[in-house]
This record gives C-alpha cells, sequence and structure tokens, in this order.
C-alpha cells in the first residue's frame, strides 16, 4: 500500500515522529510531501528536519503562503504521477483550495483521498469555497475527523463516507516526558504556551492569578495580537512582575517548559465564530507529567477525561479556584501528573494515532 501524505503541518519537527510510526506498519510505503516553511500567526516556520530512513519526505514550493484557503502546491501533479499512491491522504479542511486541487490529481491517477478537518462549526462559505468544499465530499473516500463535533458538522453537511475520529497528532512519549527527578523550586509556576488572541482567554488568567496568594510566577509563551494589551493588563493588576512573556521554542525543545511547570493552564472561551478544537497543548503537558486546568470550551474535557480540572469558560473566580487547590494540594497535584500521563499514553501518543490511522488507510483499501 503506497501512501502519499500532503500536510503543511509537518514542518513541525515533533510532529514528524507520527511518520516513522506509520512507515514501521506492515505493508505501507510512505512519503510526506510538506512545504519548506509556513507562515502563520507565529511568523515564519522552518522546516524542522528530523532524521528518518523509514519513510521519504518531499520538500516541495507553496504558493500562497500564509493564506489558510488558498495555499496551494503547483508540483503536485507532478510528484503524484512519479510515485503513483494508493492513497493521498490530505491534511487539509475540505473547503481549502489545496484539498480541492490534491483530490483533482488524485482522482486523475485513480488513487483514493482522505481530508482531515478540525472544523467544529457548522459554517456557510462563500463561492468558490463553497464549491469546492462539495467537491471534496462528493469526491473523497474517508474523512478523518479531529474532534468529535467535527464530525457531527460532516455528518450534517451531507457527508456520506466512513469518518473516524482521530486527533491529527499525538505526542512521542519518550520526547515529552516527566523531568527525570524533582525539579521543584519550591515556586508555584503556572504555564501557557499558545496564541494570544481573546479567544484563548489569556485575560482570564492574568485576572484569576491576579486573586492567587503565596509564591507564584506564570510563564506564558506564544505571540499573537493581543500581546501588548495583555503586557498592560498584568501591570494594571499589578502582578507584571510575577508574568514572564516567553517567545516561541522549536517544537523539540518544549517539553523543557512543560517540565518547569507545577501546572498548565488553557483557558480557552467560545466565540462566534470559534471554538477549541483539541488544546494539543493539553497533552504535550500532561505527557511531561505536569497537571493541567481546561475550560469547557470545545473538546478540551473529552482531552482531559479525568485525569485534569475543569472549570467553566469565562468563570475566573472558578479557575482562581482550581489554581489554589493544585498549589495547596500537593497530593492532588502529584495525582494528576500520574494520571495525565497514563491518559496520554493510554490515547494520545503517535504510535497510537498512526495505527489508528493506518486502520482507515486499509477500510478504504477494502472497500475499493
Amino acid at each position: 500500500m503506497r501512501v502519499v501524505i500532503l500536510s503543511k503541518a509537518l514542518v513541525v519537527g515533533a510532529y514528524q515522529s507520527k511518520l516513522a510510526q506509520l512507515a514501521a506498519l506492515p505493508d505501507l510505503e510512505l512519503t510526506a510531501i510538506v512545504p519548506p516553511s509556513w507562515r502563520d500567526e507565529r511568523g515564519v516556520l522552518q522546516l524542522e528536519r528530523q532524521a528518518n530512513s523509514t519513510y521519504q519526505l518531499i520538500v516541495t514550493p507553496l504558493v500562497f503562503n500564509g493564506n489558510f484557503h488558498l495555499h496551494f502546491y503547483p508540483g503536485l501533479d507532478r510528484l503524484l504521477n512519479q510515485i503513483r499512491p494508493d492513497i493521498l491522504h490530505i491534511d487539509e479542511e475540505p473547503y481549502n483550495l489545496a484539498t480541492f486541487l490534491a483530490i483533482r490529481s488524485a482522482r486523475r491517477i485513480g488513487a483514493r483521498s482522505i481530508f482531515f478537518s478540525w472544523q467544529n462549526l457548522n459554517r456557510r462559505y462563500p463561492i468558490p469555497f463553497s464549491w469546492m468544499e462539495r467537491y471534496t465530499l462528493e469526491h473523497t473516500d474517508a474523512c478523518i475527523a479531529g474532534n468529535h463535533d467535527a464530525e457531527k458538522v460532516w455528518r450534517a453537511k451531507g457527508y456520506r463516507g466512513p469518518i473516524e475520529v482521530i486527533p491529527q497528532f499525538g505526542v512521542d512519549p519518550d520526547l515529552f516526558s516527566p523531568a527525570p527527578g524533582d525539579e521543584s523550586t519550591g515556586q508555584f509556576v503556572i504555564g501557557y504556551a499558545g496564541r494570544f488572541v481573546a479567544e484563548k482567554g489569556v485575560d482570564l488568567l492574568l485576572r484569576a492569578l491576579s486573586k492567587l496568594d503565596g509564591n507564584w510566577r506564570a510563564d506564558l509563551m506564544g505571540s499573537g495580537p493581543e500581546q501588548a494589551r495583555l503586557i498592560d493588563l498584568a501591570r494594571r493588576l499589578h502582578i507584571a512582575e510575577r508574568v514572564r512573556f516567553l517567545p516561541w521554542a522549536a517544537s523539540t525543545e518544549t517539553p523543557a517548559f512543560y517540565r518547569s511547570y507545577a501546572v498548565f493552564v488553557l483557558p480557552s472561551r467560545s466565540k462566534s465564530n470559534w471554538i477549541e478544537q483539541f488544546g494539543r497543548v493539553l497533552i504535550e503537558a500532561m505527557a511531561c507529567g505536569t497537571p493541567v486546568i481546561g475550560s469547557t470550551c470545545g473538546e478540551i474535557p473529552n482531552v482531559i477525561g479525568e485525569a485534569g480540572l475543569i472549570f467553566p469558560e469565562g468563570d475566573v473566580e472558578a479557575l482562581r479556584d482550581r489554581l489554589a487547590r493544585l498549589q495547596h494540594d500537593l497530593k492532588l497535584r502529584a495525582d494528576l501528573a500520574q494520571r495525565g500521563r497514563q491518559r496520554v499514553l493510554d490515547h494520545f501518543t503517535q504510535a497510537q494515532i498512526a495505527k489508528k490511522t493506518y486502520d482507515v488507510y486499509q477500510q478504504i483499501m477494502r472497500n475499493a
């Protein structure tokens, strides 16, 4: 079975371990096609190429880099003609130009196709995106949905093919692992990693921290248009000296940050045009043995399960209460650290995500 994965997300080095896990499965010849970089709110993410000998990684130019809906790969037709895959796995939403063009290329060579979606809101798109979405739903062989609400969205839009709910990537439990010893400094360090935008609720975290007593510090890693406002808010709340805003780190360096936290918080809040789709930072923190607190927004409760603390989204007092509990209850902190790590090992490793994805490939081939 010859499979090609087309994915701009794979510029992130830590994600590429999924490819190695896939390539190790029986009767699978794997090629990944990726761009040399991808531009988003973090800036330009250059390809972090990881050493491998089990799959082929092809780097090809991307047109309209940074444009989520309109980017595409002009050399894809040629590459697919050379490789002649049985399956083209497209790591893109069904209404994007890259997906539409990739499915047309796959059909020209008789390859089956899969699209991936995080989309957990039933949105209506203008022409031509609605046309491309309809074409994808009518001509693809399977869908992989990154969360449970995405499955509901595509069923509501009329997709009748097989849908499997599988996160786009898991974590490498050897890379994202607990510290070998106790790295506690006695200070209660609260961590966040992600975009500085209103929907991520970082302002809620700052307000909760302003009411937290004791010896604590917050390390907030990321970037985004709200950063200046958040820095000013920390100053007005008189906690600026305790809050550090840190730049993005390379994906392979983030485990050290997670290990330095006593707790990791994802305080997302729903907006009319956005609901948390997964919260990958949660499973990265959990894999590192860091207790997590998340809001009730979107998929967060399904990701955390019984392995962390949940608070009603937007509720600053409830968030402060969860932080205080972990600050003063070392036994609870240790219990959640162990449960979080085990939940990742049970559900969210790259090996498990790869095996579930492989099962989709086999199903498609059986249904051919």
